[in-house]
């Protein structure tokens, strides 16, 4: 088996929001990659008022303060890489305030030349995706980089 050399080989990104389901993408994503599993970066997006994510940390924090949100966008992007480390992968984190999320997250993949794009479905389908949208689905019709979807599921 050839291996991989994790300081040149293309890294996967996942897109981390701090929810469940973006934890069990992570993990499910290790178990189907393997031992293939090399450097990923995990991004975190955020936007001031309308936060995008789930903190991970415990104190209350001003979704109008725009350091405090981005700084609890930064803990919650490096609780996910150490997640994504203990799923095997060589991770670095990574916040970043844009939006629409989805395009973020696909034009940093492009940025960063990323071999795959993973992230978690709810796998809202008819009304409720409409109204409510989906970012892993935007991502998938969008980017030109392969994407993985994990939804809630998906094998444990």
């Amino acid at each position: 088996m050839t291996t991989v050399d994790p300081t040149t080989a293309h890294p996967v990104v996942f897109a981390y929001d701090g929810s469940e389901l973006a934890k069990h993408a992570i993990e499910e994503a290790g178990r189907l990659l393997g031992p293939r599993a090399s450097r990923a970066l995990v991004l975190t997006v955020w936007r001031p008022f309308d936060v995008g994510f789930i903190p991970v940390g415990k104190l209350p924090f001003d979704a109008e303060q725009i350091v405090q949100v981005r700084q609890a966008a930064e803990e919650t992007a490096a609780a996910g890489a150490e997640l994504a480390q203990a799923a095997g992968f060589q991770a670095e984190s990574l916040a970043i305030e844009g939006a629409p999320a989805w395009r973020v997250i696909a034009d940093t993949a492009d940025e960063r030349d990323a071999c795959l794009i993973v992230l978690g479905s709810h796998g809202r389908t008819g009304l409720a995706g409409a109204l409510v949208g989906s970012v892993a689905g935007s991502v998938a019709a969008h980017s030109r980089r392969s994407v993985l979807v994990v939804h809630a599921g998906a094998s444990r």
